[in-house]
């Protein structure tokens, strides 16, 4: 997808392009940048993870909640419901507009673009699910984009359930010097709650391109040998931030083994209730025979 994207282009006639994408897109440009950093004016991430593991979402009630509703959705209006409360907060959806709620209007919206265009297909789905497990972006594409001299910038939302922002700040973090992070109050589609920010941000990373900003000035995260003396002047932070790594990388093999033995259960209840529905018996009328 990201020879596609350098393919259209060229056909456009686009030496270079001020490259953004949000979710799955985010990891199609960050690829394109990988692959032709000499075609990117600068790069924009939005609710971006490094794909694999990292788009497995955080595991609590709320996500599997979100992870059964959305494998029971058979309807448009079904499918509507769970995208809401996946894409927005909670606080965003129950604002007031005019006299009703941004939820009822925006179901109406979801269940009208659904019913027209139809729901997205199996193949479908599993091609975006392959696309995005087997995205990965190796050391030496993270330094080419990082020395490549243009400008990044990683925009979430604090509230995603879908990608964690914890992988977008240690993505950030690993294209230092170059990456710039803004965190904003939102869920998985934080240009939608938070528009004016989003363009704000956006309009100053071009404006900062097309005038050669220095990437030290650009960029908000420390910088890495400001970190190396903190740790050194200060052991006991560093071990106790060390502990905090590795609990946090056993909470996350944890939460790969819930979401395995919740699958595993799932598939289980579905070919259970299949049999059960073969098993049924049916009532032949006397008019039948």
């Amino acid at each position: 997808m990201a020879k596609d994207a350098l393919a259209l282009m060229d056909h456009l006639g686009w030496r270079k392009a001020h490259v953004f994408g949000h979710s799955m897109g985010s990891m199609i440009a960050s690829k394109l940048a990988a692959i032709a950093p000499e075609r990117v004016a600068s790069l924009a991430l939005l609710n971006t993870t490094g794909g694999g593991y990292q788009c497995i979402p955080k595991i609590d009630w709320q996500t599997i909640s979100l992870a059964c509703r959305f494998l029971r959705a058979r309807t448009p209006e079904q499918r509507a419901g769970v995208d809401l409360d996946v894409h927005y907060t909670r606080e965003y959806l129950d604002e007031i507009v005019g006299s009703n709620t941004r939820r009822q209007m925006l179901y109406q919206e979801y269940v009208k673009g659904l019913s027209s265009c139809g729901m997205q297909s199996r193949h479908g789905y599993e091609g975006q699910l392959n696309a995005c497990w087997t995205h990965k972006l190796t050391q030496k594409e993270l330094d080419r984009i990082r020395s490549s001299g243009f400008l990044i910038l990683v925009i979430h939302g604090r509230d995603d359930v879908v990608a964690q922002l914890y992988h977008a700040r240690r993505l950030a973090e690993k294209l230092q010097p170059a990456a710039k992070l803004v965190e904003l109050h939102g869920g998985h589609l934080v240009s939608h709650e938070r528009t004016a920010e989003v363009n704000m941000s956006l309009m100053e990373m071009i404006k900062a391109s097309k005038s050669n900003t220095d990437q030290g000035e650009w960029s908000n995260l420390p910088k890495k040998s400001d970190d190396l003396l903190l740790a050194g002047s200060d052991s006991r932070l560093a071990k106790r931030e060390c502990n905090i790594i590795v609990i946090y990388n056993l909470l996350g093999k944890l939460q790969l083994i819930l979401l395995f033995f919740f699958g595993v259960f799932y598939i289980i209840l579905e070919h259970a209730r299949r049999v059960l529905r073969v098993l049924k018996p049916v009532r032949v009328s006397a008019t039948s025979l």
